[in-house]
């Protein structure tokens, strides 16, 4: 699977980066391809090209706030979970999409 994936955070510091890190290391784990943009105190990091969302399976909205150029993503399918969800429990929600996805085949 090829996800793509924006983490945001209120403050777009600690939680921003986290979120990212266990998306990453959940992915790999699962096989998985992934990339993730993060918005926060430093604006766009990673940004997301219209290749990488043009390739994407799935994209997963880890936010806690609006997020910039939401535009790019009105045609793709999206999983939108808070934040912390991610960080405690990324695996879980990757397995899930992977169910979700898998069925709709």
């Amino acid at each position: 699977m090829n996800i793509i994936a924006i983490t945001a955070c209120p403050t777009g510091v600690a939680h921003t980066f986290m979120a990212k890190r266990a998306l990453e290391d959940a992915a790999k784990k699962r096989g998985h391809e992934i990339k993730v943009e993060t918005q926060g105190a430093t604006g766009i990091e990673n940004e997301l090209t219209p290749t990488d969302v043009k390739n994407a399976d799935i994209l997963i909205l880890a936010v806690e706030v609006g997020i910039a150029k939401s535009e790019r993503f009105k045609d793709i399918k999206k999983v939108e979970v808070k934040i912390g969800t991610v960080i405690k429990s990324a695996e879980s929600l990757i397995r899930k999409i992977e169910e979700k996805l898998e069925n709709k085949e």
